[in-house]
């Protein structure tokens, strides 16, 4: 009902999941989509992925009353190029949907400041650990970092001052602490628990 009184927008189509939003989109090809995103069958992010895919000349705004960023990031992630909470009013809505129209972002402002805040914490990397995750020792920790710069044990025996059989069984213990298997795997486990960080570029 809203909808329908705000200027310049005509509803054509009222879905009530997501499966039931990608079929109406293939009939009556809207410019624009409001999509929730908490829905039974088929939820607004796997929706927003389908009809982006398929029918791309279609712009997806969500609306939804979640503004965390396990929901925001994925449906922007899908193709979403707007995002308001259900707060929005009617001036919001318009703007938005103009401005997705016109190939802008249309973004509230607490969702904007989410997005910077999270190009932020991007910019300076994760957070090293307090301490060493999966019980690791300091020395078992070095180890790991050393592996991961791509070193090989006389290397990282010669960095350490200790013998090649010692480096092997800091690595036996930290591969059964933390359950690799392979230094490639070490790697990965290394950054995925942010104890380096990614090369610039």
């Amino acid at each position: 009902m809203l909808l329908g009184l705000l200027p310049g927008i005509e509803v054509v189509g009222a879905a009530g999941d997501g499966e039931e939003a990608v079929a109406l989109v293939a009939g009556l090809a809207p410019d624009v989509v409001l999509m929730d995103l908490r829905m039974p069958r088929c939820d607004g992010v796997e929706a927003t992925r389908r009809i982006r895919a398929e029918h791309p000349g279609t712009q997806v705004v969500v609306l939804t009353t979640f503004a965390d960023g396990e929901s925001l990031f994925p449906a922007l992630a899908a193709g979403a190029r707007g995002y308001l909470t259900k707060d929005a009013g009617g001036d919001e809505i318009v703007r938005a949907v103009h401005s997705v129209l016109c190939g802008d972002a249309g973004l509230s402002p607490g969702i904007q400041r989410r997005l910077l805040e999270r190009l932020s914490e991007a910019e300076r990397g994760p957070a090293a650990p307090s301490e060493p995750p999966d019980g690791l020792t300091a020395r078992e920790m070095e180890v790991l970092l050393l592996i991961a710069e791509g070193l090989s044990n006389p290397e990282i025996a010669r960095r350490l001052h200790v013998s090649t059989a010692t480096v092997k069984t800091h690595i036996n213990n930290l591969f059964t602490k933390t359950g690799l298997k392979d230094r490639a795997q070490a790697v990965r486990y290394a950054y995925a628990k942010g104890l380096v960080r990614p090369p610039a570029g």
